[in-house]
C-alpha cells in the first residue's frame, strides 16, 4: 500500500512528500513511495524506475506531448522535517524542507496524473534525483544518456518554485578564475617585491564599471551580470604576496552560447582594457542558458492557460537541458524561490491550489 494518496488535496500531498526525508543521494524511500503510488493510483501510464528516478507516461496517440519534470531531492534538513502548517498574518503556509523547492511542484504533478482523465496531450512525468548537488550526479542527465526517448516532448514544464508565475527559459552561467602573478618579498622592504593582490585593482575597477546588457527575447527581458564572487591571495602578515586569484561569475542571456559568453569575458579582461595587465584566465564551470521558446504553439497554449502572464527566469535550471534538446521549456510551480534552502522554507498554500487549477485546465481536453 502506498504511503501517498495522489487524489488527496495537493497541499496534503505536499506535506506527505516533505515528511519523507530525501536529501540528495538518499532518495530511495521517496522514489519507492512515488513509484508505488503511480503504479497503484493512475490508469494508462507506463511506469519505470531508473536508479532513484521514477518515470511515467501515457501513449494515447494524442497530437502533442507535455513533459512534467521535478526533482525529488532536497538540501540537508535543518530541523524542518516533519512539515507543519500555520495560519497567521503571513497567510496560510505549509513549512518544511522542500515545501518550495520543490515538493509542492511534485505534488501538483502527481495529483494531476491521478485525477485528469480527459487529457488533451499525452503526458510524461519525470521525478529525478540529485538535482541539488554537483551536475555530474544529476538524475536528469543520467536519464538523458540512458533513456533519451523518455525526454521527447512538445513542451516541458519544470516545477521549480516561481511563486505561481511562468518563468521562461533561463540564464546561462559561467565562472572564470583570473590569476595575477607578482614577486614575493618581506613587507618591510615592499619595494623589492611586486604585490599580486594590488594587481587585481584594475580588474575590480573594471567590474565595478561594467554595464550589464539587457535582452528582450519573446517578451522576456534577461538582464546579464558580471560579478566578483571570491578573491584569494596572501602568504603571511609580513609577506608581499606573489600570487592572487579572483573568481568571476557571468550570468548571461540565453541568446549567447557558452562559447560566446567566454569570448565576451575574455574581451572584458583583455590586457588592452586593463592598462596592459596580463592575467591568467581559466574557465572553471559553465552551463548554457535556455531560450524561452514561447512562440511554439504548445508553449503559447500554456501561457494562455496561465492568463497570459510570464517573465524571464533569472538563474539556471534544468530547463537548459530541454532547450538543448530543442524542446520549449518553462519553470512553473508554487513556492517563492527566495525561500528555497532556508531553515524556515515554506509555501503559500493558495499557490499550490492555483498552479493545480491552471495546469488542470491546460492538460484537460
Amino acid at each position: 500500500m502506498s504511503l501517498l494518496d495522489l487524489r488527496a488535496d495537493p497541499i496534503d500531498l505536499t506535506a506527505a512528500l516533505v515528511d519523507i526525508p530525501s536529501v540528495s543521494h538518499d532518495e530511495r524511500a521517496i522514489a519507492d513511495a512515488v513509484e508505488a503510488a503511480l503504479r497503484e493510483q493512475t490508469s494508462g501510464f507506463e511506469v519505470i524506475r531508473n536508479g532513484n528516478a521514477v518515470l511515467a507516461r501515457t501513449n494515447r496517440g494524442l497530437p502533442s506531448r507535455v513533459l512534467l519534470a521535478g526533482h525529488l531531492d532536497t538540501v540537508p534538513i535543518a530541523d524542518n522535517v516533519p512539515s507543519r502548517r500555520t495560519n497567521d498574518e503571513r497567510g496560510d503556509l505549509l513549512h518544511g524542507c522542500g515545501t518550495a523547492d520543490m515538493k509542492s511542484g511534485d505534488a501538483v504533478f502527481l495529483h494531476l496524473a491521478a485525477t485528469v482523465t480527459d487529457l488533451a496531450h499525452d503526458l510524461t512525468l519525470v521525478f529525478y534525483d540529485c538535482e541539488e548537488i554537483e551536475a555530474q550526479y544529476n538524475g536528469l542527465g543520467r536519464i538523458e544518456n540512458e533513456l533519451p526517448d523518455w525526454l521527447q516532448a512538445d513542451v516541458a514544464i519544470l516545477g521549480e518554485p516561481t511563486a505561481g508565475l511562468i518563468e521562461a527559459g533561463c540564464q546561462g552561467t559561467l565562472r572564470v578564475r583570473l590569476t595575477a602573478a607578482g614577486v614575493r618579498a618581506h613587507s618591510a622592504r615592499s619595494w623589492l617585491g611586486d604585490n599580486a593582490i594590488h594587481k587585481l585593482a584594475p580588474v575590480l575597477e573594471r567590474l565595478a564599471a561594467y554595464e550589464a546588457r539587457s535582452v528582450d527575447i519573446d517578451g522576456c527581458v534577461y538582464r546579464e551580470g558580471l560579478s566578483a564572487v571570491r578573491i584569494s591571495g596572501g602568504v603571511a602578515g609580513n609577506v608581499v604576496p606573489d600570487a592572487a586569484q579572483l573568481d568571476v561569475n557571468f550570468r548571461f542571456a540565453p541568446d549567447r552560447s557558452v562559447e560566446g559568453a567566454i569570448a565576451h569575458v575574455r574581451e572584458v579582461f583583455d590586457p588592452s582594457a586593463l592598462g596592459g595587465l596580463e592575467l591568467g584566465l581559466e574557465v572553471t564551470d559553465s552551463s548554457p542558458g535556455a531560450l524561452p521558446g514561447l512562440s511554439d504553439p504548445a508553449a503559447a497554449a500554456l501561457i494562455g492557460a496561465a492568463g497570459g502572464h510570464y517573465r524571464a527566469k533569472y538563474g539556471w535550471t534544468d530547463v537548459s537541458r530541454f532547450s538543448a534538446l530543442g524542446i520549449p521549456a518553462v519553470n512553473y510551480g508554487p513556492g517563492d524561490p527566495n525561500l528555497a534552502h532556508k531553515r524556515d522554507e515554506h509555501v503559500a498554500v493558495h499557490q499550490v491550489t492555483e498552479v493545480t487549477r491552471v495546469l488542470r485546465g491546460y492538460l484537460s481536453a
